[in-house]
């Protein structure tokens, strides 16, 4: 924090958060950058910037044949991919994504984040050692405290791995949309780089406290379970885009999923999971083209409701 009081982090975050805001307001805006390019935001903490759409592993990657999962990591890569979410509580999925790390180089574009998620202060360094040999790496990009289990006690763990250089970014995590009042408390208190919670265009609770607290703050915000478990595509099942979803470069279902969400100014990524490249693909492209500026985001809510 600077001298006078004010904290340089926010000041930037908010900074880009009103240029967003003010894109959104705009007739369909294009990316911040090139539209051949993935579109990336911003990290308050550092201004290190990310692809909006990463990869999520629950479920999908907790399989014995890790080279079944090859070909979608393979072409998140190849799309521009950066940030793997992954956790402990995955069964397989952290040895799968070691694994195919390596078949692959370990490509310069990986933005590790998993999770420390056990109820005992005392193991937690052996479940970070784990992670690490696991992913196949040196250093984390950023760990959370899973599910904010035990999260006073593990927040003093996570600043001290910081400070030494174990990982570079802290954060928390809820799913389901659940425990918002205990997650407002920790976004209000403790300095946090990252939070990661649900929202979809079922789910938008996020959109009335936790988004807002986030741009004030100078939090990135990673997205879990943007499909409602695969959900939403049972609800659109065999009814067509909107005649205007071209306008925001949207050719699928997933894509217009994703793009409601990842164009809110305050979100920095959202973290679909697949476990087929073919979708893979379709989830990636809701990170390139157009995005929906504020009224048209109300338009894909009201199309979206009416089916």
């Amino acid at each position: 924090m600077s001298a006078n009081g004010h904290d340089p982090r926010r000041r930037r975050f908010l900074a880009a958060a009103a240029a967003a805001a003010m894109g959104m307001a705009a007739a369909l805006p294009r990316a911040t950058i090139a539209t051949d390019s993935a579109i990336r935001r911003p990290i308050p903490a550092s201004d290190e910037w990310l692809p909006v759409i990463g990869l999520g592993t629950w479920l999908t990657f907790d399989v014995y044949q890790p080279e079944s999962r090859l070909p979608v990591m393979r072409a998140f890569f190849e799309h521009g991919g950066g940030l793997i979410d992954s956790s402990p509580m995955y069964g397989e999925a952290e040895a799968v994504i070691g694994w195919c790390l390596e078949r692959l180089g370990h490509p310069p574009g990986l933005f590790s984040a998993t999770k420390v998620w056990t109820p005992g202060v005392a193991t937690a360094p052996g479940q970070l050692a784990d992670s690490l040999r696991l992913w196949g790496l040196e250093r984390l990009d950023l760990q959370q405290i899973h599910n904010l289990v035990q999260w006073q006690r593990h927040i003093e763990t996570l600043k001290a791995w910081k400070a030494e250089g174990r990982i570079r970014y802290l954060g928390v995590t809820t799913s389901h949309g659940r425990r918002h009042d205990e997650l407002e408390q920790v976004m209000r208190t403790q300095p946090l780089d990252f939070v990661q919670f649900t929202y979809n265009v079922i789910d938008r609770e996020a959109e009335r406290r936790l988004l807002p607290l986030a741009a004030e703050r100078g939090i990135a915000v990673i997205i879990n379970r943007p499909f409602r478990g695969g959900s939403l595509f049972n609800r659109v099942r065999g009814r067509p885009l909107p005649p205007w979803a071209g306008e925001i470069d949207c050719a699928n279902w997933a894509q217009f999923f994703l793009k409601y969400l990842v164009s809110h100014p305050a979100v920095t990524c959202a973290i679909p999971a697949t476990t087929q490249a073919a979708h893979l693909h379709e989830n990636m492209g809701a990170g390139r083209g157009r995005l929906p500026d504020a009224a048209l985001r109300q338009d894909m809510l009201r199309y979206f409701q009416s089916l």
